[in-house]
């Protein structure tokens, strides 16, 4: 790890959302910030995705130079059972797509990412043809994002690779939802995916009046909403910001029309996602839609703070590009590396909710489960206490604290998950150390150890369980082994 790299993790991050936010521009502006791109290909590669779809160059939005992420919709995820959906595209001419030329006065470029590949895909433009029979709909113009749309929500232009074949792979939310369960990840990456992923889900089953286990995911399903989900939540690990804030998010107004008819912009989708998170929205002063259901999940599942950026010193800036040029301003996401400072990083006092519900009549199998959910709809922690109930029943009592945003998703999951009937709650005041991570080198491989700091003390060092227990089992040594080294590499390099 370099110096400019150590510098941007564990910082608090601002994010600027004037032109909204997309999968794509929120992927972007994170290389653009520092995030070695390797982190990114290593989560593709582990969920089948593969890291040669993803294609990193630079382009200038207005003056602005931008990092844009393109995916490679071909083929399929490895090992996937794919649902293809017909759409009759009517492509056009093949265009090369060149990174835009800087215009005078533009900022000097700035290194970026090395693409997986050498050279990006010839790129279609392509249309939807006639009603169709779920819930999705077009957008004149496009969403200006390149990002699927999610549900009853506008999808304009995206990039696809050279595929001249009549219809996209989709994949189901359960489907997608076990890939990343069961895939070689981090535990953080894997973590925060799930979260957005569940957010979108409970948006479009809130909306389309059915349950989360019924609900069929189509563009959300696409390869490369896939892709900017779970290599934005790759990226977010590795950064391991302390916290994270956004004044607001340009949403759009005016209307699009779909199979059901003319909906109003926000989309519903991204505004019941944000609705659940206690998101703060602005208008934008655009006649469009400006903030996807994917970029509105990965706000609600990563913003600990709706406020103005804090003080502090500015330590790097990310910017990532949107697809469509917008009259008014550059069509860009930014996000702000801000270090606060020794005194604001010390141990501090926080306010959380702890929820608990008692549980006599639940089978331990469904436990873990229930745990998984828990942490996915945003729970901080989550545990099991052994007690006694009415009658002398033995029984079990699950809870979980929780940001105050995410209490209410916090609380449907156990409602959900588990057999319990209410969910008592309260505020609970803790201190917390600052938090932040590095990678060190062993015999092992490269593992990645856990540092709490009061001001400039570290107090606590621990490695990442996850990546000793795999690189034990790539060199058939105890857990514990790899462990030992991880600290002892920590202490030698000071």
């Amino acid at each position: 790890m370099t110096g400019a790299e150590a510098r941007v993790n564990g910082l608090h991050l601002h994010i600027d959302c004037a032109s909204g936010a997309a999968g794509d521009m929120t992927l972007g502006a994170l290389l653009d910030l520092g995030v070695p791109v390797e982190v990114i290909g290593d989560a593709l590669d582990a969920i089948g995705a593969g890291r040669d779809r993803l294609h990193v160059t630079r382009v200038v939005k207005r003056g602005i130079a931008a990092v844009d992420v393109k995916v490679d919709t071909r083929g399929e995820l490895a090992g996937a059972q794919r649902h293809v959906h017909g759409h009759g595209h009517a492509a056009a001419p093949v265009v090369e797509q060149p990174a835009a030329a800087a215009s005078p006065g533009a900022p000097p470029a700035r290194s970026t990412p090395p693409p997986a590949r050498a050279t990006r895909p010839r790129l279609h433009r392509h249309t939807h043809g006639g009603e169709h029979t779920h819930a999705e709909h077009r957008h004149d113009g496009g969403d200006g994002h390149g990002d699927h749309a999610h549900g009853d929500h506008a999808h304009g232009d995206h990039a696809h690779g050279d595929d001249a074949h009549g219809d996209h792979a989709h994949y189901h939310y359960a489907a997608i939802r076990h890939r990343i369960a069961d895939a070689r990840l981090t535990e953080g990456t894997r973590r925060r995916a799930l979260d957005i992923f569940d957010r979108i889900a409970r948006a479009e089953a809130r909306l389309h009046g059915t349950t989360v286990d019924d609900v069929v995911f189509h563009e959300v399903g696409a390869i490369d909403s896939v892709v900017d989900v779970v290599g934005t939540a790759a990226a977010l690990d590795w950064l391991a910001p302390a916290s994270v804030s956004c004044a607001s998010v340009a949403m759009g107004h005016g209307t699009i029309t779909c199979a059901h008819g003319v909906l109003p912009v926000p989309a519903p989708a991204a505004l019941e996602i944000l609705r659940e998170a206690a998101g703060v929205m602005a208008d934008g002063g655009l006649a469009r839609e400006l903030c996807t259901p994917t970029g509105a999940a990965i706000l609600a599942a990563t913003v600990t703070r709706w406020t103005a950026a804090p003080t502090g010193r500015p330590v790097a800036v990310g910017w990532g590009a949107g697809d469509a040029e917008l009259a008014d301003r550059a069509n860009a996401l930014r996000i702000i590396a801000l270090d606060p400072g020794t005194a604001a990083r010390a141990a501090h006092d926080d306010l959380v909710w702890q929820l608990d519900a008692n549980l006599d009549d639940m089978s331990p199998e469904l436990c873990g489960p229930a745990s998984d959910a828990v942490f996915a709809a945003g729970a901080l922690d989550v545990w099991w206490t052994p007690i006694t109930m009415k009658k002398g029943r033995p029984a079990l009592m699950i809870s979980a604290l929780a940001p105050a945003d995410a209490r209410g998703a916090v609380a449907a999951a156990i409602l959900r998950e588990t057999t319990t009937i209410g969910v008592r709650f309260a505020a609970r005041e803790r201190t917390v150390l600052a938090r932040s991570t590095r990678e060190v080198a062993t015999a092992y491989g490269a593992i990645t150890v856990k540092i709490a700091r009061d001001g400039d003390t570290i107090l606590n060092v621990a490695p990442e369980f996850e990546a000793c227990a795999a690189a034990a089992r790539q060199h058939g040594v105890p857990v514990k082994l790899v462990f030992a080294a991880a600290l002892a590499a920590f202490a030698a390099a000071g």
